[in-house]
């Protein structure tokens, strides 16, 4: 018996953290027929022994299904779950170079891939966030199906080659001699892959469907969608049904700035391990809108190995929850540590996962089951209807939403389309964009805050100056209004933003007046 060995490599990721897998494949010639793929593999990795027997064969080679030989290919490391397709490609040049069918040295090459049986490449997921792995880890060559090559490509300083088929990497890997190919290899012409150009992306700001000049009226509540997207605070719309709190929603996200390249990355390549990345890079802040139906794993993620949810989705963009008392109460309690801390943490028996969540939440309800209390309308809810309703938003969430607008019923003759229009989503953007350029150079130091939102309470001490007489408003309203700590600092938060878009260097009286004025208050709602 003679014993053959090689050793490739693949990637796949876990949650979000990409993971380098090594592919040791052993062959053992002249004894009964064998083929096993050890290395904790699921369903969709232990059927790859018949895809790359398929693929192996119709480009030409002997498959490891036709021969008598024992074939072991074990995954390494042993103890990360080994998921899905992508090391299609890596069994099959693993399995080529132990068979010495091949000769070349994979030492710096990373294959990534599902092969088709006839030997064609389909496009994976994840695909960016594995390239970045790579060139972390030092590999130089990068292979991927031609459907992700784009994507790959976004990473500079490593070589991304787009494949369609195994036949491609093979002939542009294989150093052996071309005139000692036998059979059918002898007529298939040398392949040189070309590496794919760097790209480099120009992120965009969110081009709404709705403009803010669509929505007739409800200048209170466009001044506090102002004033949370230029200092990325959490904000809630309250008042009767057709009032126009889905339509701000919706126009609320043409309202923020461009992403930086590193934000566009980082989204992008959450985007492509969650399956749901719709161009070949997000260049623009997403906005997230789910079913008031969505599961609790759906919006914070989970299952039995932890995935990103929508929360997470929503990264350095707008989470909508529109009809918020309506989702389930577990999944409204479970926004606590991603409104708190812009990150959630999911724990399951197969492992824990930390994901990204630094949203703005943008909810919409109505004030009571029938949506009628406090308009013109008569209420037909029961008054243990109307406290049933109220408790489905705990103190903790209604603390960590820094602002509340009261959007009522508009006047018709405002809703005529010969009435003026409003100031358009560009206008408001260009403002925005002015307080957040303000806010990173008062924040250039600290690497976790970005944005007034972000900031800690330490932050808030160091960050934010009040004038002695907004220091004096601030205490005063902060005991006859029973804020709590938490609602004290988001209370100075907005008041420091709102000071930002005046140019203020401190916060002064106005601005904290104005910011206590967005604080809830329950017997309006």
């Amino acid at each position: 018996m003679t014993n053959h060995f090689s050793r490739v490599y693949a990637a796949q990721t876990v949650g979000l953290s990409a993971h380098i897998i090594s592919v040791e494949t052993d062959i053992v010639k002249n004894t009964l027929h064998a083929f096993s793929i050890v290395g904790l593999p699921d369903k969709a990795v232990e059927e790859a022994r018949d895809r790359v027997s398929a693929a192996i064969k119709n480009i030409g080679f002997a498959s490891p299904k036709s021969s008598q030989q024992k074939t072991i290919i074990s995954l390494a490391p042993a103890d990360i779950r080994k998921e899905g397709p992508i090391f299609d490609v890596a069994l099959a040049i693993g399995f080529l170079l132990a068979d010495e069918q091949i000769i070349c040295n994979p030492e710096h090459m990373l294959f990534l891939g599902e092969l088709a049986l006839d030997g064609g490449l389909r496009p994976g997921k994840g695909i960016l966030p594995l390239a970045r792995e790579a060139k972390k880890r030092g590999f130089t060559d990068v292979f991927v199906p031609e459907a992700n090559a784009a994507e790959a490509a976004l990473i500079e300083g490593i070589a991304v080659y787009s494949v369609r088929t195994l036949g491609e990497i093979v002939e542009h890997i294989d150093e052996t001699d071309p005139t000692k190919k036998d059979g059918q290899r002898k007529n298939i012409a040398r392949t040189e892959l070309v590496a794919e150009p760097h790209r480099t992306i120009t992120p965009t700001i969110s081009r709404s469907a709705t403009d803010m000049a669509d929505v007739r009226g409800q200048e209170s509540a466009k001044r506090g969608l102002e004033i949370a997207a230029a200092g990325g605070h959490n904000v809630c719309m309250y008042g009767p049904p057709g009032t126009g709190k889905t339509m701000l929603a919706r126009a609320f996200a043409g309202l923020l700035p461009p992403l930086d390249m590193e934000e566009a990355l980082e989204i992008t390549a959450i985007h492509s391990v969650a399956g749901t990345l719709e161009d070949v890079v997000q260049i623009s802040a997403p906005f997230r809108a789910p079913h008031h139906t969505a599961s609790h794993t759906s919006i914070i993620g989970g299952g039995t190995i932890p995935k990103p949810g929508e929360v997470t989705l929503a990264h350095h963009g707008v989470l909508f929850m529109d009809e918020f008392p309506e989702f389930d109460k577990r999944v409204i309690e479970a926004l606590r540590q991603p409104l708190e801390d812009n990150i959630v943490t999911v724990s399951r028996v197969k492992g824990t996962e930390t994901f990204p969540a630094n949203v703005i939440l943008v909810a919409a309800m109505n004030p009571c089951p029938c949506g009628n209390f406090g308009s013109a309308k008569r209420c037909t809810c029961t008054q243990s209807q109307l406290i049933g309703y109220r408790k489905k938003l705990s103190g903790p969430i209604m603390d960590r939403i820094d602002i509340w607008l009261h959007v009522d019923a508009v006047d018709h003759a405002t809703l005529d389309t010969a009435a003026p229009r409003g100031e358009g989503s560009d206008a408001v953007r260009a403002r925005v964009a002015l307080a957040r350029n303000v806010q990173r150079a008062r924040f250039t130091d600290l690497a976790h805050v970005t944005k007034n939102a972000d900031m800690k309470a330490r932050d808030v001490d160091e960050r934010a100056t009040l004038s002695e007489h907004a220091r004096e408003t601030l205490v005063d309203s902060a005991r006859a209004l029973g804020l709590s700590a938490r609602a004290y600092h988001k209370t100075i938060k907005v008041a420091r933003t709102i000071a930002d878009m005046e140019g203020k260097d401190s916060v002064e009286e106005t601005h904290i007046l104005e910011a206590l004025r967005y604080r809830p208050r329950v017997w309006e709602m």
